[in-house]
């Protein structure tokens, strides 16, 4: 929002024009006075801004600041904006609610919370007031830089490249739409993602999974053993229900996801999928029955029978548990990667791993986990050792010289 700040005792301006923030220093004193008359000078500003004749120049000649909106000329503002131009665009705020609107009847109901957020966080107060044809690759940028500045989430300084590429990829979808609605030419699919960290896999070791199955606190034991030996999801797991649990065909079928307190279809298609029991999981799911099938329809559930709460589990009983044991600080998401690290050091059947996560793909599984094999089995070329062996070709003498 604009308004009349106050530096070392003089005053400026603080607006922001086409996007981007500004700040005009004067020479006035901090008084109210000044303040006034500022004020009524800054007005005016923001009445020419919203009538489009805004002219920064004559406000600020020979300020800094004049490079960064030098008008394009007619022919790339034709080819940029359309035959109808950039000022003949809705304003971003209003096309954005109109995007929303017509796009989130097809979303779950996580990704439109997730959009939502995003529009009311970061995208309409930035670009709400502009007309969107005239939002340039420059300002967009100009965005981006000032995303990767702002605070993280927890312990995270600043936001991730993920979180910023999300945000990105929202703002451009809008603009394409706009694009293909108002006849103007999106400046936006040029812009590259940021370059993203690699998943942060970093299961636990069989003796560690031990320890800490023998060491949790008993109301938690078949909670950690599930999710351990079957690698669902963390909404998956607390937003299993009894209806989805198959003992005489030894299934978990997963349907459907507890999102933000509330059941949802799952992640994707993909993700819909029936889990193997293993004698561990059947027996700690026909113990967990045994305690919570009588008062709830979730499998794991607190005393008055809701589902597990992620915070409360992370906060009283996950990370609790590690730092008891002296292990180093991970996401309880990490026991869905040690599952598929287990299964694939065990020498189990890659599609079988990929079906029983829900990866669409066994190029996926290998990418994400099969780095990890050596460092569970320590027998690194093992196996084609056991082959040779069997065919007698472990002690093979050389050709003798002719």
């Amino acid at each position: 929002m604009a308004s009349v700040r106050e530096k070392r005792g003089l005053l400026f301006f603080d607006f922001r024009h086409q996007g981007i923030r500004c700040r005009e220093y004067t020479k006035l004193k901090d008084t109210a006075a000044n303040r006034r008359k500022m004020e009524s000078v800054l007005k005016k500003i923001e009445a020419e801004k919203l009538l489009g004749n805004f002219d920064y120049a004559k406000w600020f000649p020979g300020s800094k600041n004049l490079s960064k909106f030098e008008p394009p000329s007619d022919a790339s503002a034709i080819l940029l904006n359309g035959k109808h131009g950039a000022n003949k665009t809705p304003l971003f705020s209003d096309y954005a609610e109109t995007w929303f609107d017509q796009f989130a009847v097809a979303w779950r109901r996580s990704h439109r919370s997730t959009v939502r957020s995003t529009l009311d966080r970061h995208l309409l107060p930035y670009f709400g007031s502009l007309p969107v044809g005239t939002i340039t690759k420059s300002q967009a940028l100009n965005f981006r830089v000032e995303l990767t500045k702002k605070k993280g989430r927890g312990d995270n300084k600043t936001l991730s490249n993920k979180t910023v590429n999300r945000v990105m990829q929202v703002l451009k979808q809008i603009v394409s739409e706009a694009a293909d609605a108002h006849g103007f030419k999106s400046p936006l699919p040029q812009i590259k993602r940021l370059k993203q960290r690699k998943s942060d896999v970093h299961p636990f070791g069989i003796e560690e999974v031990r320890l800490m199955i023998e060491t949790v606190r008993q109301d938690f034991r078949d909670y950690l053993i599930v999710r351990f030996f079957t690698g669902m999801r963390t909404g998956e797991v607390n937003g299993l229900q009894w209806k989805y649990v198959d003992f005489d065909r030894r299934l978990i079928l997963i349907r459907e996801t507890i999102v933000r307190g509330e059941l949802d279809y799952t992640k994707s298609d993909g993700s819909q999928r029936d889990i193997a029991m293993s004698k561990p999981v059947f027996d700690a799911l026909r113990r967990a029955e045994a305690v919570s099938a009588h008062r709830s329809g979730f499998v794991f559930c607190n005393r008055e029978g809701e589902p597990t709460c992620l915070e409360n589990f992370n906060n009283r009983v996950w990370h609790p548990l590690l730092r008891h044991l002296g292990l180093e600080k991970r996401r309880a998401y990490q026991m869905r990667h040690t599952a598929a690290t287990l299964w694939l050091a065990s020498g189990e059947n890659p599609e079988w791993i990929a079906r029983q996560l829900g990866h669409t793909s066994v190029e996926m599984l290998f990418k994400t986990y099969s780095r990890f094999v050596p460092n569970l089995t320590h027998q690194d070329g093992s196996a084609i050792e056991h082959v040779l062996a069997a065919e007698g070709l472990t002690t093979l003498a050389a050709h003798p010289s002719e």
